[in-house]
């Protein structure tokens, strides 16, 4: 008596491995993982923020007579066209959210610079990658400066401060604060400050990639995907900052 086997191959799908997720590097798609929650953090702050914000009570009277807050028992939220007005050049000048609105255009414009570098990384066109990157390195740069004038004039304050309860204040900081609430100075510091160490990151990252690019590190790999992660990234940076300066400066 015989017998015999007849073996047949496995059916192979998807969940076997061996392919990529939407055809995704991994370095993308861990990129990906970051930004996604990287994107939680920033929504829990500025959720808290929002939260904070509508417990206190609000200016009530002709935005034209707003005034900071003179007594601790009337503590209301300042209104952030009147303490982000000041523009650096033009002293004595109110220009509400003249200066942030900049820093916001110099970020937006970075980004342009970045996807125009990310398109010539896939052309493979190298002196265009340099000169895009370049650009962009500038705009952070700029961005970051930007944004040091902006926190050394909340520091500082007005020229004449406020006297609340009898004492004098003079600009903000961790323990007092001439705008009114200091969750107010808790909150800017804090959000802007974290933003402020991801552009720093990003820019970090943007030396390192132009660099690479200058030696020919991705000219030599054949592929330019750095650029693409780079610019992920960076997009994320832009996106947050509109979401904050939606959050912080208009609401």
């Amino acid at each position: 008596m015989s017998s015999s086997t007849t073996l047949t191959t496995p059916e192979i799908t998807k969940w076997d491995g061996g392919e990529r997720p939407m055809k995704a590097t991994y370095g993308k798609l861990m990129m990906w993982f970051f930004l996604v929650s990287d994107a939680f953090t920033f929504a829990s702050l500025l959720i808290a923020y929002g939260v904070v914000r509508y417990m206190h009570p609000a200016w009530e009277k002709p935005f034209s007579e707003f005034e900071f807050a003179t007594s601790s028992d009337d503590l209301y939220w300042p209104i952030p066209e009147k303490v982000f007005n000041a523009f650096p050049g033009l002293h004595g000048m109110d220009i509400p959210l003249g200066f942030v609105g900049l820093m916001t255009f110099i970020l937006i414009l970075s980004s342009v610079t970045m996807v125009l570098a990310v398109e010539a990384g896939e052309r493979k066109s190298q002196k265009e990658v340099e000169k895009w990157m370049l650009w962009t390195i500038v705009g952070g740069v700029l961005f970051l400066g930007c944004q040091a004038w902006e926190w050394s004039h909340f520091i500082h304050g007005s020229a004449n401060g406020v006297v609340r309860d009898g004492v004098q204040i003079f600009g903000a900081n961790l323990h007092v604060n001439e705008y009114g609430p200091q969750l107010f100075a808790n909150f800017f510091f804090f959000i802007t400050g974290f933003h402020g160490i991801h552009v720093t990151s990003g820019v970090i990252i943007n030396i390192v990639i132009f660099y690479n690019v200058v030696m020919g590190t991705y000219e030599k790999r054949g592929s330019y995907e750095m650029i693409e992660k780079g610019g992920l990234y960076w997009h994320f940076v832009d996106l947050v900052w509109v979401f904050v300066f939606t959050f912080f400066y208009l609401i």
